[in-house]
């Protein structure tokens, strides 16, 4: 039996974050730190290897605001700015993307969940033959696209998971993937700085989902819930409903996205300009871990083994915590 063609999106400032703060400092000859980029790739060389994708893309946030911040200026207001030395390696990371010929979609006023959302509801309502989107990342908050033909490939604590409808059934009490966008407008998202609902956590957010679907049809009942929960609910209605508006992600935002240009063929790209990339940069490791036939590589064993390494013996255990 023939698989389902896939399309690989890469979350890719969740990678970067990821192995920025999975790795030690790692630094090449001229100093520059590269922790990020050699993380970011061991990742997504792992992925291409094992699932070996039919096409791909990759999406990024930038750094202007969103909509989402115009909105609600709190939006995200109580996160720590990353260090300069992150932010320096995104350029780095986005030139070798470019290198491997892999698409990039980022824009102005949206963030790169909104593009990932947009992506996979074209390829899912768009292309004529079937196929699945498979989306690579470490946040749950993309939970609520999974759908029949969409699928989360997850980072976590070491390991790595494909969430599909059934898992997300399982991991929240019987919940849909869509279902987890209504749970979050009740109780909020602190990371995001969404306040939701006062007074109601996950547990009492669940118990409403559950029974009554969605907050619209949960607002037409208010008379089946006890006072307690229902005076929470009648005094942070407009906070339910915005606190949804901000946490859905967008589906339909105008992208120049043709499927055609995002294959991946992992034979044809420009392997010399690629190991010259990475030798610039000192990440000579990631040279026998590149997509492809090892044979092609082999030449290159001494002049590895030659070359400064960067990463000790004690910095490469490190590796296992991305995974």
């Amino acid at each position: 039996m023939n698989r389902k063609k896939q399309i690989l999106i890469i979350d890719s400032n969740a990678l970067i974050y990821r192995s920025y703060y999975g790795l030690p400092k790692l630094k090449n000859k001229r100093e520059e730190i590269v922790n990020a980029i050699y993380g970011f790739y061991l990742i997504l060389f792992r992925v291409l290897k094992e699932l070996n994708p039919d096409f791909i893309v990759a999406t990024f946030d930038l750094p202007s605001p969103t909509f989402r911040h115009k909105e609600y200026k709190e939006y995200k207001a109580n996160r720590i700015k990353a260090p300069e030395e992150l932010y320096q390696q995104i350029p780095k990371i986005k030139r070798l993307l470019e290198i491997f010929e892999i698409p990039i979609f980022e824009k102005e006023g949206f963030e790169a969940d909104d593009i990932m959302g947009t992506i996979s509801e074209l390829v899912v309502n768009k292309e004529k033959q079937e196929i699945e989107n498979i989306i690579l990342s470490g946040d749950t908050d993309l939970f609520q696209l999974i759908n029949p033909q969409t699928k989360i490939y997850f980072l976590k604590n070491g390991g790595r998971y494909i969430y599909d409808q059934e898992a997300i059934k399982e991991k929240y009490e019987g919940l849909l993937p869509k279902q987890l966008i209504e749970l979050k407008a009740l109780k909020g998202d602190a990371s995001d700085n969404i306040r939701g609902v006062s007074g109601i956590g996950e547990k009492t957010a669940l118990k409403l989902i559950k029974e009554f679907g969605d907050i619209d049809a949960l607002y037409l009942n208010l008379d089946k819930i006890n006072n307690n929960v229902k005076n929470k609910l009648e005094k942070d209605k407009d906070k339910a409903f915005f606190s949804r508006r901000l946490v859905k992600i967008k589906k339909d935002v105008l992208i120049d996205f043709k499927l055609e240009k995002c294959e991946w063929k992992e034979y044809n790209y420009n392997k010399e300009k690629v190991i010259k990339f990475l030798k610039r940069l000192g990440l000579i490791k990631l040279i026998d871990k590149l997509p492809g036939p090892s044979d092609k590589f082999l030449s290159l064993k001494s002049e590895v083994e030659e070359e400064n390494k960067i990463l000790s013996a004690k910095k490469v255990v490190f590796q296992k915590k991305l995974f």
